[in-house]
């Protein structure tokens, strides 16, 4: 078993075609069929599983699969770091963060950065949580900031709070503001994230463990969008305090808090094992931390530190 054929091998199970990954590869067919050959004679089992969609790996091939991966990213990463041991430059990361949090922390995040670690060049991408897991697991970002990251053995993740989630409504003269239950909340007209966004998913959790059904009115990607939507009376929304806190001190959406069971998730700083390892992954972490510390206090009882 060599590099090359880990190599071969990963490309084809994620083209999903001899042809296309010899074409990604640029080497002929008929060598890249030979070298994923002679690997499943020295394992002595069967790799990949040929159909009429294309090939896929069979069990044994989804593990080695895995594993080189894994092994393919140790290598490159030996490779840069021993090129770079005796270079300045700056090393560079790339950060996913929700649009929500981009909004209450994600200038705090870069302006941190770029003042206590000069030695780290951040690049920030944004996206929505379940996105950003996704990015991750794909080598496309290398630190993800987001809600609820899975516990998986390719990810490692640090908890750095949780938050309870709040009813948005459009004001009411005279109401207090008082906290709602669980099922009161959902009982109204709601705008709500796509399905896979951790406030959607938490939501669906609890409202399936309570017998519930969620039906959600207005399905909406932007929390700007959602905000219109409860601004004009024509929905509610679930929402991380956070996002609204500016409209509520300005009187133009009221929250309220949610109770019996609250709606609760945690923030994680994520990285993939496969990637780095970064040199500055311990700066980084507490960098982020010290650039929620506002964040925490707009919450206030709905912050939870860990």
């Amino acid at each position: 078993m060599n590099f090359r054929q880990l190599s071969y091998f990963v490309a084809i199970a994620d083209c999903g075609t001899m042809n296309r990954a010899a074409e990604q590869l640029r080497v002929a067919q008929t060598a890249l069929g030979a070298q994923i050959k002679l690997l499943e004679e020295e394992l002595g089992v069967a790799l990949l599983e040929r159909h009429s969609r294309g090939i896929e790996p069979t069990k044994a091939g989804r593990l080695l699969y895995a594993r080189a991966r894994e092994i393919l990213a140790l290598v490159d990463a030996a490779r840069q770091e021993v090129a770079n041991c005796e270079k300045k430059e700056p090393e560079a990361i790339r950060m996913g963060i929700t649009p929500a949090l981009m909004l209450v922390a994600g200038t705090e995040i870069a302006v941190t950065t770029r003042e206590t670690i000069p030695q780290v060049s951040l690049r920030i991408v944004e996206a929505m949580s379940h996105v950003l897991i996704d990015m991750l697991q794909r080598g496309e970002v290398d630190f993800i900031l987001c809600y609820d990251i899975p516990d998986h053995p390719q990810l490692a993740r640090t908890a750095l709070l949780q938050d309870d989630l709040v009813l948005v409504k459009q004001p009411e003269a005279g109401a207090k503001a008082e906290p709602v239950t669980f099922t009161a909340a959902i009982a109204h007209t709601l705008a709500m994230p796509e399905e896979g966004d951790s406030v959607r998913t938490s939501v669906t959790r609890i409202a399936r463990d309570l017998g519930l059904q969620l039906q959600v009115a207005y399905e909406v990607r932007s929390i700007a969008a959602m905000k219109m939507l409860v601004a004009k009376g024509a929905a509610a929304a679930i929402l991380p305090f956070a996002s609204v806190v500016e409209e509520v001190r300005d009187g133009t959406l009221d929250a309220r808090p949610i109770a019996n069971p609250a709606v609760r998730r945690t923030l994680f700083l994520g990285h993939s094992r496969a990637g780095g390892p970064f040199r500055n992954t311990d700066t980084l972490t507490a960098a982020v931390r010290s650039s929620l510390s506002g964040m925490i206090e707009a919450l206030g009882p709905l912050a939870h530190k860990l």
